[in-house]
């Protein structure tokens, strides 16, 4: 079985796996539209976590974990409840592609997505309001910040051809408050 990751999921799967690829899949964009109030925000300042929209003419970089055997079922007992339970993602199958030039055919792969109808699901906004949302947040698996320096990282890093103008538009926005805030702060702190 492959999972597809497209956000946390890239750096910290959390379940054992067999092999991993970095690679696409084919009509979604990656939107900071799901609301977090347990792993990155909560119930009072939820945190702002990626999930997929439909979108024919994009492709969404991530990662895909190929699970084996006894992996199988620990791995999707883990996800139930990590993306699922606690998060109010679905489960639908995509076809993966491979980064790899000597890559045959796509890869059928488990992916993870929040749809409008979940009760945490926040929708669209500005991204200079989602980075401004993402800077108060945080939750047991750590701040919100983050989650989203961490994502743009893997994507700079490990698939520069990708383009993610929404991923990168937040995370501008969210530099170019972070001196306004730490310049507030020690202000602050002075007076």
């Amino acid at each position: 079985v492959w999972i597809f990751g497209y956000g946390s999921l890239v750096w910290r799967p959390g379940f054992e796996f067999t092999s991993r690829k970095v690679g696409f899949i084919r009509g979604y964009s990656r939107r900071f539209w799901q609301g977090d109030t347990f792993h990155r925000g909560s119930e009072r300042t939820p945190g702002r976590v990626v999930t997929l929209l439909e979108d024919c003419g994009a492709c969404t970089w991530g990662v895909a974990y190929e699970v084996c055997g006894e992996q199988i079922a620990a791995s999707l007992q883990y996800l139930n409840m990590r993306e699922a339970v606690l998060g109010g993602y679905d489960t639908k199958l995509v076809k993966f592609h491979p980064q790899e030039k000597d890559a045959e055919e796509p890869i059928l792969a488990l992916v993870y997505i929040a749809t409008p109808q979940n009760p945490s699901y926040l929708g669209p906004a500005s991204e200079e309001d989602i980075a401004a949302q993402i800077i108060v947040s945080s939750g047991c698996a750590g701040h919100n910040i983050e989650y989203l320096l961490r994502l743009a990282d893997f994507m700079r890093y490990f698939c520069p051809q990708a383009e993610d103008k929404h991923l990168f538009s937040i995370e501008e926005a969210l530099i170019s408050i972070l001196p306004w805030l730490y310049y507030t702060e020690e202000s602050l702190e002075e007076t």
